[in-house]
């Protein structure tokens, strides 16, 4: 019998193989660069967390790709007036823990936005008055004043809707034990390491093709493109340039990349000295060489920015302004009119970990130092580098703002409106806010083109930042991922993704 045990055997294997080998892959794999910092969709305004919560909840409406709107949660709307829009919400659609969405969870869900759990997305939700219960199935949205913008907004991840009984027996704990609508529901939350999501087999539309989603945060991009090659993930973003090549060439992989309504900046603390003077933001301005700065960080990834809304965006005057153009000799004059040394100038450059980022802060340190100015790098974990920036004790940070909701509005207010909870620099401005406030007020034409362009030049003059970069969205697919595609907004979807092997 003995030598028959090595036939045996191999039978065995190759049954083995051939059972796996035929198995459906039902966990997608992700890898992203940082990790949520909560699972309360009102509780953040960054990407990695609205990337989360957009698979655990849905919106009364869902943006598409090319920008346009269709119905999520409300099946119908209505514009009543200006200022009070109606919406029919579906009927039978399932909470995670079992309940049916009725018009008191939209309530509860929009008007605690604007309590102080939603500081971080009052800019979103600011305008809205109150919500009205006409039945279980209709609500009306009812504006304090006339904003244009704010329908769009709903799609931000502050509209997402939540369960009342889950959040108000979680209590503070709710952002760790999320309950939606949504395709996916929470399974666990290792932190700092991934997160992992249940397919919701109730869920009210296109049920998803998978069982599993594991997102696992991957913050150097090196080490997310490996995981990538080697299969150990799906789908990877985002790709930084040095890795753009590796991937385009791997005949196992996709590259995808697509315009990004984003702007990178330097943000100066402007109510501490001596960045309190615009002279002094008017002489770093000049002695930046930002056109270079971002030809050498990116290679050919975007391009830099001449205005703080992007030139995909509408109203955007970005590609009318002349490039910028550096000026050491108009640096050193602005200096001298504030009466400011700048070699008396000792500073700190915030930077999260982002590799790019740390370039081009290495680089300003360069420049800033040839008329004296002395600076160090501090590089910071994503959750502790945003808490940071809350307490507003920097000199100058490095920091990304990219457009979920395509309005031009969105692209100012969340940074430089006075009482915004991502307004980082400090900038306060009655002037600003007004122009804001009338750029809301106003429906899409001529008169509020003129707004914004007027908008963007006196910012412009004002420099609460300084412009590094509009970026791309860009992600590495291996090619048994279909359904697939990059946001343009950069809330990737998995919901239609499948695997074809």
């Amino acid at each position: 019998m003995k030598k028959f045990y090595p036939v045996f055997i191999a039978l065995i294997l190759v049954m083995a193989f051939s059972s796996s080998s035929f198995a459906a892959k039902d966990t997608l794999v992700v890898a992203d660069q940082y990790d949520p910092t909560t699972l309360d969709p009102i509780g953040h305004n960054d990407y990695p967390t609205s990337r989360a919560c957009s698979h655990i909840y849905d919106t009364l409406i869902f943006l598409n790709t090319d920008g346009t709107l269709r119905p999520g949660l409300a099946e119908s709307w209505e514009f009543l007036t200006d200022k009070d829009y109606k919406m029919v919400i579906r009927k039978g659609v399932k909470f995670h823990n079992g309940e049916e969405l009725k018009a008191e969870d939209v309530k509860f869900s929009l008007e605690r936005a604007n309590t102080p759990a939603g500081s971080h997305i009052h800019t979103y939700s600011q305008d809205l008055d109150y919500v009205e219960i006409v039945d279980d199935y209709t609500v009306i949205l009812h504006l304090k004043k006339v904003n244009y913008p704010f329908f769009s907004s709903l799609v931000h991840s502050w509209g997402n809707i939540v369960n009342k009984k889950a959040v108000e027996a979680a209590g503070d704990d709710y952002g760790m034990n999320p309950v939606g609508t949504g395709p996916f529901k929470f399974k666990e939350w290792a932190k700092g390491d991934h997160y992992t999501f249940e397919r919701f087999d109730d869920y009210w539309g296109e049920k998803a093709k998978f069982k599993t989603l594991t997102v696992r945060s991957i913050p150097e991009p090196t080490n997310r493109t490996i995981e990538l090659e080697t299969g150990a993930v799906d789908i990877a973003y985002p790709v930084t340039t040095i890795e753009l090549a590796r991937i385009d060439e791997n005949p196992e992989l996709e590259l995808q990349r697509k315009p990004l309504p984003s702007t990178t900046y330097m943000g100066f603390n402007v109510n501490k000295a001596p960045f309190n003077d615009i002279r002094v933001r008017q002489a770093i301005d000049a002695l930046l060489d930002t056109v270079n700065i971002q030809r050498a960080v990116f290679r050919g990834v975007g391009k830099t920015p001449r205005s703080l809304i992007p030139s995909a965006t509408k109203y955007s005057i970005d590609g009318e302004l002349p490039a910028h153009v550096r000026d050491v000799e108009k640096a050193k004059k602005l200096f001298a009119e504030a009466g400011v040394d700048p070699s008396t100038i000792k500073l700190i450059i915030r930077s999260n970990e982002r590799k790019e980022r740390i370039d081009m802060a290495t680089i300003i340190q360069a420049q800033l130092m040839e008329v004296g100015i002395q600076s160090e790098i501090m590089q910071q974990e994503w959750g502790a580098y945003l808490n940071d920036l809350q307490k507003k004790t920097h000199d100058v940070f490095l920091l990304g703002w990219g457009l979920s909701v395509p309005d031009p509005d969105y692209a100012v207010a969340g940074l430089l409106e006075s009482n915004a909870g991502t307004n980082y620099t400090g900038y306060s401005d009655p002037k600003l806010d007004e122009m804001l406030a009338k750029g809301r007020s106003l429906p899409d034409g001529e008169e509020r083109a003129k707004v914004y362009r007027e908008m963007q030049l006196y910012i412009n003059e004002q420099l609460p930042m300084v412009y590094l970069h509009n970026d791309e969205a860009i992600a590495g697919v291996r090619k048994i991922v279909k359904g697939f595609e990059v946001d343009p907004f950069e809330v990737h979807s998995f919901r239609h993704v499948y695997f074809e092997e």
